[in-house]
């Protein structure tokens, strides 16, 4: 009976050790799941928080070109549209008018101009963030209005 028991002594103890070392050789485990989870967190709240700001950045550039190209509309040709009652733009003027528009409302694009329309394209840059930590520095968003001459009252008689 001796032997028996000696042996279930030392059979628990193995046992005891081997759980004790298991367990110690878990250390660390945990931070490197903490880590890659906070990693996931940031990037996912860069993305909410770079990708809304890029958005508004959007929005802002594009209101910036419907406004400009509109400006560029008011540049209608009134000789023409005296004599024959006829509404064309003044491509010269009207690219003038736009690009006035875009420097004074601190823009940067480009005019184009027709006797029928007008059409700017804003380009703006939205610096990241948060994004910064994964390599991403800035978005480059590009937004276009086109605008053309209404004729508004009837041409005088």
């Amino acid at each position: 009976m001796g032997k028996a028991h000696g042996r279930d002594h030392r059979h628990r103890r193995a046992w005891w050790q081997a759980l004790t070392l298991r367990r110690h050789d878990d250390r660390g485990q945990i931070t490197a799941f903490v880590v890659t989870l906070i990693a996931g967190l940031l990037a996912f709240g860069g993305l909410i928080l770079d990708g809304g700001l890029a958005l508004a950045t959007k929005i802002n550039a594009l209101g910036q070109a419907q406004e400009a190209a509109r400006a560029g509309a008011q540049a209608v040709d009134l000789a023409a549209y005296r004599a024959h009652g006829t509404v064309r733009l003044e491509p010269d003027q009207a690219r003038r008018l736009a690009t006035d528009y875009l420097q004074a409302a601190g823009a940067t694009g480009t005019v184009t101009a027709t006797e029928e329309s007008v059409t700017v394209t804003v380009t703006d840059v939205q610096s990241a963030r948060l994004l910064t930590l994964v390599g991403v520095d800035e978005f480059r968003v590009t937004a276009s209005g086109s605008a053309e001459p209404e004729p508004g009252l009837p041409p005088p008689s």
